[in-house]
């Protein structure tokens, strides 16, 4: 069985001959010089492009499903983090190992560890991803503009969805010149979507979407303001952290006691799967949650989940074969 993303990749190649990994050349025949000088917003900030981006470094894996999808890979020079292989289909996969890599190492909680410096002697005419030492402003005075995922800017998204999606994938389509690559992803993304979003009639188990710390320490839950919720409600699941308004926020053990999910869904960077699980059997009281208790726990690395990417429509169909929802 062909992984998702293959599928939604080579569903916008039969439907335009020039998406898949295309060659910067065969695309700037057809195009011409595009819609240049071009300007998008993000994260609160205009990002101005006076070309089409040639050299891209990547600090995040969160955009590789929509460049893949673009047939815009091959602009990707330099790569830094964890690009775990459960990810990408064997085309995507080839393209990603064939990049440079500046660095893997990542802190316990998975964000990338990489000096501006290494970056910028990239020469870089797109970053894309933030990190706490190399941000907009940063970069911004080396004359480098950075995209980052909206859900991951400081404010955030107010209501996470499935359009989100397909906003990103329009407006990373805007910025590679690549319109109608991003309107026949986008309709097969609308397809997928359609055809996993659980009947919403029945009773429905409650479940929590959690990150857990790895060897003890803070334990992380997902709120309204993530793509957890709409996942978990297209999964057909009812989100125990429904009435809290934030992304991710520190919840206790007695907590989650209190809020006794059925259903666990536990997030991971990178690493042994069986490492979360431990994580949570191992809380103080854990037995007392059912999921816990019913072994309905299921480790699910992080980009199935968040950003919103279509990595999160991967995510819910393993979700709803997971649990048989």
């Amino acid at each position: 069985m062909r992984h998702p993303l293959t599928a939604l990749v080579a569903t916008a190649a039969l439907a335009l001959a020039g998406c898949g990994l295309t060659s910067v050349s065969e695309h700037t025949a057809e195009g011409g010089s595009g819609p240049y000088p071009l300007t998008v917003e993000n994260c609160g900030a205009d990002v101005t492009f006076e070309a089409r981006p040639e050299r891209v470094v990547l600090l995040k894996s969160g955009p590789v499903p929509f460049l893949a999808a673009l047939g815009v890979f091959d602009r990707v020079t330099a790569r830094a983090g964890e690009y775990p292989r459960a990810y990408y289909d064997d085309a995507t996969w080839s393209a990603l190992e064939r990049i440079p890599a500046l660095t893997r190492k990542t802190d316990t909680s998975g964000h990338t560890l990489v000096s501006q410096e290494v970056v910028i002697d990239q020469e870089p005419d797109l970053v894309l991803g933030q990190l706490d030492n190399l941000d907009r402003a940063g970069l911004g005075a080396a004359g480098i503009p950075v995209i980052e995922e909206p859900a991951m800017c400081p404010e955030g998204l107010d209501d996470p969805g499935f359009d989100d999606i397909r906003a990103q994938m329009t407006t990373y389509g805007r910025i590679f010149d690549r319109t109608a690559e991003a309107e026949a992803a986008n309709a097969e993304l609308e397809r997928r979507e359609a055809a996993l979003t659980a009947d919403p009639a029945g009773e429905r188990r409650r479940a929590a979407v959690l990150y857990p710390t790895v060897g003890g320490g803070v334990t992380y839950a997902y709120g309204t303001r993530s793509m957890a919720h709409p996942l978990l409600e297209a999964a057909g699941f009812e989100n125990v952290f429904a009435d809290t308004d934030e992304r991710v926020f520190e919840v206790t053990a007695e907590e989650l006691i209190g809020r006794d999910p059925d259903v666990l869904v536990l997030l991971y960077a990178a690493g042994d799967p069986g490492d979360v699980v431990e994580a949570v059997r191992t809380l103080p009281g854990a037995d007392s949650i059912t999921a816990v208790r019913e072994d309905e726990l299921m480790p699910l690395l992080f980009n199935f989940v968040e950003p919103p990417t279509p990595l999160a429509l991967d995510g819910l169909e393993q979700i709803r074969q997971r649990f048989g929802s």
